[in-house]
Parts: C-alpha cells; structure tokens; sequence
C-alpha cells in the first residue's frame, strides 16, 4: 500500500503545484489523510509519538474552531515538499554506490595517516563531502569504517571522536548543500535564490571547519596510529572527486535556472532536477543498465520505509495549519514582531527557538515550519538574506547534538551510548556555531 500510496500522493501534490485547480487540493488532502492512516499503523518510536501528539491536537483545534468538516483534509500540505525530497532522494543516493564514490572516499579516509588528530580531520572531510549525496547513511557508514581503527582509543575518547568528526561534518556539509531540505525551506521562506546565500555560508563553514581542525589537533595528537595505506590509485580517487564537484556544480545551476524560469520555490525545484541529474549522470559514467538495476529496488525499500516520516510530518502539517488557523500563535509572534526592530536580539531569539525546541523533540524541519508561520508578520521587513543565514545555520546546528535527531539517534544506537552523551561533546561547538553565524548574519545586514 505504502509503495503506492506515496508516490500517488507526491505525484498529486506536484501536479497542483502547477495546476490550480479546488478539486485537485481536496484529491491531494485525501490521498493525504489515506497515507496518514496507513503510515499510522506502520510509525514506530519517536516518530509515531510525536505524530500522535501533532494530530491529537491539531485535530482537537480543527474542532474547536467549528470549520466545515471538508477543510479538514487541506490542512496537510505545508510538509508535502520536505516528504516530496524524501522520496526521490534515493535515485541519487544510488548513483553514488554505483560510481563506487563511497568506496573511494573511503580510500581517501585512510592514505597516508599516522596520528589520530589527522585522522580526525580526514574523517570530518569525508563526512562533509559524502554527507552531500548519501545524507544520513553517511554515518553508519564511516562508523562502520572507522571501528577497527579506533579500538586502539580509550572508548570515550573513541565515542568523541566519532561524535565530533561525523556530526560537525556533516551538519557543516547540510549548511550548504543544495539538496538540504533545511536549506530550501529556509530559501523559500525569505524568498530569496541559492546563489544569494551561497558565499556567506562557505565563508562560515570554513571557519568553523578551522575551528574544528584547531581543536581536534590539541585534543588527539597525544594519540598515535597507524594504517595501512590503499591500494588504489590516487588518480582513480581524484578523478572521482572532480565527477562529484562537477555534478554538485551542474544539479545547482539546474536548480536555480528551474527556480528563475518556473519561480515555484526552491525546494520543488530540488525535487524536480534529481531524477533527471541523477540519470544524466549515470549516463555519463555509462552505468545506466547497472544503475537502473540498483536503483529500482533502493527506491521500492526506501519509500517502503517512509512510514515514520509520512505519519509524523503529515499530522505535523495539520497542526502548524491550525495553530496558525486559530490563531494560538499570535502570542509567540508578538514576541518575535517586538524583537525585529532590534536585529541581534531578533537573530538570537530565533537561535534560542531551535536550541529549546530541538531539546524538547521537536524535529527541526517542524520546527522550522511553525516558525515560518511565527515570523509571518515580519518577514516583509526583515533583511532576507542575513535571516536566511540564521535559519540555515541555526536549525541545522540541531543535526550535531539534539537528542531528538535522526543523525544523533543513529549514532547513539551505533555505539550504544545514551545520545545525551553527544548533546555534551557537541553542545558548545553548536552553539558557538550559531552565535557566530549569527553575528555574521547581523554585520551583513549592516552593509545591505
């Protein structure tokens, strides 16, 4: 059911995009509300409690305002773009296994190392760039690379290494990747294009990467280590990676000339241009056969497995819409309205936003989307490319440390650790990642 429920709702979703048609809103809130009830039954964990507690009360808000029952069913939508990524993500996570990219950066990890503070800095750097193309499994991943390496470690100070170089890795990766749900809301919520934001983002990656590998050295070089070298060529691994720069180039300026000529958003213009991208290039590798074999069946497991997402994103949709419906948030944006005339204050409360919410459980994709609805007031006034700035790099500094997240979550059930553990090795450095990226954002604002 689930493999066709999916798909059909996704489908639909985007063919309203384009078509403006009443009849269309309700077939997709249907189909919404058939997919919410058939990944209810499959949901597990944290994901079917939170979506249970969105759709209680979203429901009971529906209720209480006394509104036509059929506009029940147009409350999903505001998640339908982040579910819509979800689903074809997988075509280019396939395209990286089939090329054999993993397998050469895995090379890469492991040429030329001595002591564990390169060891470290090798491991974030290819967190960072796997973490474009095979988000979340970029963890078990390098985990699973990394294991032997590190039994020679004190078990803490093992558990913190893979803490700290997978997590600051790929969150810092997140912040600029084009493919970055957290990225596209946050451009669709200012309303302004990738390239806009591009620059400033780099420039604060960098820094903090410096930052990372300043720390990691004094803290690991006391560690020695020693690894076999590859075998594999360093022309083969090279070659690889300017494939992988030269198809990241490519996918964002599709995206962006989609987003100029079509101007429905970033986000739709990021799913739109993974299917094609993904097959030009396995086109260009002259992989297609193999690529088609792999990547049917990844597809069918993967959306097979969107239960937990479908359910909780779906009834979160339902209950953002109806607090901003009934108005319950009119508080909460007073708050957020009285602060905008003082732009640090303003950038440091939405900063707080993240922190307490992603601490509370809240997944940052619905935590981003309510306060879509928050900032609804002053968004007209706001300077957008410096708020964009602070969405990105606030709601994704959640990826190193919330005990809620997917990314923590994975690893802690990797190393049987209690995720608490990682919220304590990587709280500082995400909040002075926030603050900084922060403070950055506001001397921007200064020059615009």
């Amino acid at each position: 059911m689930a493999l066709f429920l999916y798909p059909a709702l996704i489908f639909l979703f985007m063919l309203s995009v384009f078509l403006d048609a009443s009849f269309l809103r309700y077939t997709v809130g249907g189909v919404a509300f058939l997919a919410l009830l058939n990944a209810a039954i499959r949901a597990k964990g944290l994901y079917f409690y939170s979506g249970l507690i969105f759709f209680i009360i979203g429901s009971a808000l529906f209720f209480a305002q006394d509104l036509p029952w059929y506009s029940f069913f147009l409350s999903f939508d505001s998640m339908l773009g982040v579910l819509s990524l979800f689903l074809v993500l997988p075509f280019l996570n396939s395209i990286i296994r089939v090329g054999h990219y993993d397998t050469n950066l895995n090379v890469l990890l492991r040429r030329d190392i001595q002591t564990t503070d390169k060891l470290y800095r090798r491991s974030f750097l290819v967190s960072h760039m796997l973490g474009l193309f095979l988000n979340i499994a970029t963890i078990p991943l390098l985990r699973n690379s990394l294991q032997q390496t590190l039994k020679k470690l004190p078990k803490e100070t093992a558990n913190s290494f893979l803490s700290g170089s997978l997590l600051r890795g790929y969150a810092l990766c997140l912040s600029w990747s084009p493919m970055e749900v957290m990225v596209s809301t946050s451009l669709d919520l200012t309303g302004i294009t990738y390239y806009q934001v591009i620059l400033p983002i780099l420039l604060i990656v960098f820094l903090f990467v410096a930052i990372d590998y300043t720390l990691s050295f004094f803290k690991y070089r006391s560690f020695g280590l020693n690894i076999a070298d590859a075998l594999q060529s360093r022309t083969n691994v090279k070659r690889k990676m300017l494939e992988m720069a030269g198809m990241l180039l490519l996918f964002i300026l599709l995206t962006s000339v989609f987003q100029q000529f079509f101007q429905k958003g970033y986000l739709l213009s990021v799913v739109i241009i993974i299917l094609p991208i993904s097959f030009l290039w396995a086109l260009l590798i002259k992989k297609q056969k193999r690529y088609i074999r792999v990547t049917i069946p990844h597809w069918r497991e993967r959306t097979a497995g969107l239960s937990n997402y479908f359910f909780m994103f779906l009834s979160a949709g339902l209950f953002v819409s109806m607090l901003a419906e009934s108005g319950t948030l009119s508080i909460l944006q007073d708050g957020f309205r009285s602060a905008s005339d003082q732009t640090l204050l303003f950038y440091v409360m939405i900063g707080l936003y993240f922190f307490i919410t992603s601490l509370i459980g809240f997944h940052p994709l619905v935590s981003i989307t309510l306060l879509g609805e928050l900032l609804q007031p002053v968004l007209p006034e706001a300077s957008p490319v410096p708020l964009t700035i602070v969405l990105i790099t606030c709601s994704l500094a959640t990826v190193m440390y919330s005990p809620f997240n997917l990314s923590v979550s994975i690893l802690s059930e990797l190393l049987r650790i209690n995720p608490f553990a990682i919220v304590r090795w990587n709280i500082r450095y995400a909040l002075l990642y926030m603050s900084v990226s922060s403070l950055i954002a506001y001397g921007i604002g200064l020059f615009l």
